[in-house]
């Protein structure tokens, strides 16, 4: 089977045949992961919206449109310009902070039938393999120093018991939060695997 998919690569893109490197493939299962937990987070705040009245929605638009994601402290570029630029060490440096971020708070997400108890796992499982990815391009020791990645405490007092219409406004903010930042890294990942193909066009 891996033959056929090779042939048909090199008959369709017309790029001669290269051994899948260590790197590609655990790029690959990155990127995989991702896009699964982005996909996740979309059916999310799909499901929540889709709970709301019409002007519900559109008043808590227009507050989020305000506010800011609490993973925004952690310095990402600000285009696709920037991201192209970007060097695959600083876009799997932020991918892993970004990632880090959600652990904790990613227990607390709610919606509906996504499975909610599989995203944390999820979250450590792709942490993990962005470290392995950071730690063959350069040493962990070197990016994160003190031992750890960047510890937050996202949104607060958002685990206080809260009730009306803050309770709902704090869901909206977190799931609408955690999509952008799935989101974020999905696009950082595919950037970065893409470096590793000279013929591709890594153009978002």
């Amino acid at each position: 089977m891996d033959k056929v998919v090779l042939l048909l690569s090199v008959v369709f893109l017309g790029v001669s045949p290269q051994p899948i490197t260590d790197g590609q493939r655990m790029f690959s299962i990155a990127v995989s992961r991702v896009q699964h937990l982005h996909l996740l987070a979309q059916r999310l705040f799909t499901d929540f919206e889709s709970s709301l009245q019409t002007e519900e929605q559109r008043q808590l638009n227009k507050i989020f449109l305000h506010d800011f994601c609490n993973s925004d402290y952690i310095i990402s570029p600000i285009d696709k310009h920037e991201t192209q630029r970007s060097s695959v060490l600083k876009l799997l440096s932020i991918s892993y902070r970004l990632v880090e971020s959600w652990e904790f708070p990613s227990r607390y997400l709610s919606g509906g039938s996504a499975p909610r108890n599989q995203i944390s796992m999820k979250l450590s499982e792709l942490k993990t393999g962005i470290l392995l990815l950071l730690r063959a391009n350069q040493d962990a020791a070197e990016i994160f120093p003190d031992g750890s990645a960047l510890q937050l405490a996202p949104y607060g007092n958002y685990y206080q018991s809260l009730g009306g219409e803050e309770s709902l406004r704090r869901t909206y903010e977190l799931l609408a939060c955690f999509k952008k930042d799935m989101h974020k890294v999905e696009t950082y990942l595919t950037v970065a695997k893409c470096r590793l193909s000279p013929e591709a066009n890594c153009t978002l």
